[in-house]
């Protein structure tokens, strides 16, 4: 090693040993949100910059964690972090990611001309159907990942999606995918799926086959809508199924690595929310009816309040969780609560507003650690962990010895 980088050229190529020959089970979460999707996008951008800085410029986020779970946008980004480009590297570099909300934004959530009639036009539209067919977001998801299934992403990710006709969610993941064929669905339907949010985009069915001829079950339908019905924040439900690996006895999470939370890293990174914008109120509500919850000047009241009412109660989960392990410094979640007007909407995607969606990103950056209240809700300054930028530094030295341990530990073997 010299001046901090890495003396082997192919450290950062080489695929991740296991958790199995480590100490640590590492795991980021991106929740879902639309056009917001570029602040997790910012911060991530930031955090493989970190990387790089001790492992070299090839060094890519799927190098470093045993997971990436995503939910809608979430998987998107988890999608191009993890989805096998040319020798099998990740398709996209982090950095990359804000210009493809930038380029392709606008075109998944077309703007339509304001005029005197557009409430009435938009109320109708949310009572008739999607506000938006999908069909350049299908076309380009496909485009980008080919055929590519789950089980082929260069690191474990997991994806939650909801079945409309069985009313259970169903969550993709790379382990599984390996060893049923009937939940290694196509990269392109499952970031379709996750990102039908319902009023948004339509429901999206597809099917899965077992080539085996000996199959009990040779066929197997979904009909998915947005993750974030079940998930917004995925983190809960990627500790859930690496737990299910562990009693599944997987070979990755031997040796001496077993299903306890005081051995995961966990990085969860939200989109952002309108709690401090008071945005709905009580005497309000109470006068709504079915079209009022549905829309509500240009925003889905129903829509954001299960969604932000899903991914908080996965961070109190978490927050509370990792306190009582006194662990709490294996877990970060960046998230501001102080979104207001078009930044707070998930479909907004104006280049003005995309612009400021970064900016707030960045402005993440520089703001204090914090963590959930759970009697509040609000996020509050932790004393003494520096700023959001300082602990995605301090996580980067953690992840970067967590896979040079691991690759002495397999090369001593």
């Amino acid at each position: 090693m010299e001046g901090g980088k890495c003396d082997h050229p192919e450290h950062a190529t080489a695929p991740c040993p296991p958790p199995s020959q480590g100490r640590l089970i590492t795991v980021l979460s991106i929740d879902g949100g639309g056009i917001r999707g570029l602040i997790p996008s910012t911060i991530i951008a930031c955090l493989e910059s970190k990387l790089q800085e001790i492992d070299g410029p090839d060094a890519r986020i799927a190098d470093y964690f045993d997971v990436i779970a995503g939910t809608s946008t979430g998987a998107l980004v988890t999608s191009m972090l993890a989805a096998p480009g040319e020798n099998k590297r990740p398709l996209f570099a982090a950095s990359e990611l804000k210009d493809f909300y930038l380029e392709n934004g606008p075109k998944i959530f077309p703007q339509k001309k304001l005029g005197f009639l557009n409430p009435a036009a938009n109320l109708f539209g949310a009572v008739m159907g999607p506000k938006y067919d999908g069909k350049f977001l299908h076309d380009k998801i496909k485009k980008l990942t080919h055929n590519t299934t789950i089980a082929e992403t260069v690191t474990n990710i997991i994806v939650p999606t909801f079945d409309v006709k069985f009313l259970q969610p169903v969550i993709f993941s790379t382990y599984e995918a390996k060893v049923d064929p009937l939940k290694n669905a196509h990269l392109s339907d499952i970031c379709i799926s996750t990102s039908a949010a319902p009023t948004y985009f339509p429901a999206h069915f597809f099917s899965t086959h077992d080539p085996d001829p000996k199959a009990e079950v040779k066929e197997r339908e979904y009909h998915l809508v947005d993750g974030g019905v079940a998930a917004n924040n995925p983190t809960m439900a990627a500790m859930s199924m690496i737990t299910k690996e562990v009693l599944r006895k997987n070979p990755d999470f031997t040796h001496g690595n077993p299903a306890e939370y005081n051995n995961y890293l966990i990085i969860s990174i939200g989109t952002g929310s309108a709690k401090m914008a008071e945005k709905y109120t009580a005497p309000a509500c109470a006068k709504w009816g079915v079209l009022r919850w549905l829309y509500d000047g240009g925003f889905t009241p129903l829509i954001d309040i299960f969604s932000h009412a899903s991914a908080d109660m996965v961070d109190i989960h978490a927050a509370v969780l990792f306190k009582a392990l006194r662990v709490k410094e294996n877990y970060l979640r960046i998230q501001d609560d102080s979104l207001e007007g078009d930044t707070s909407s998930v479909d907004i995607a104006t280049k003005k507003n995309m612009e400021a969606l970064i900016e707030i990103g960045n402005g993440l950056l520089q703001k204090k650690v914090a963590r959930v209240n759970i009697d509040t809700g609000m996020y509050e300054t932790v004393e003494g962990e520096g700023t959001n930028e300082e602990a995605l530094k301090r996580f980067a030295v953690k992840l970067s010895n967590e896979r040079k341990l691991r690759q002495a530990t397999l090369k001593s073997h």
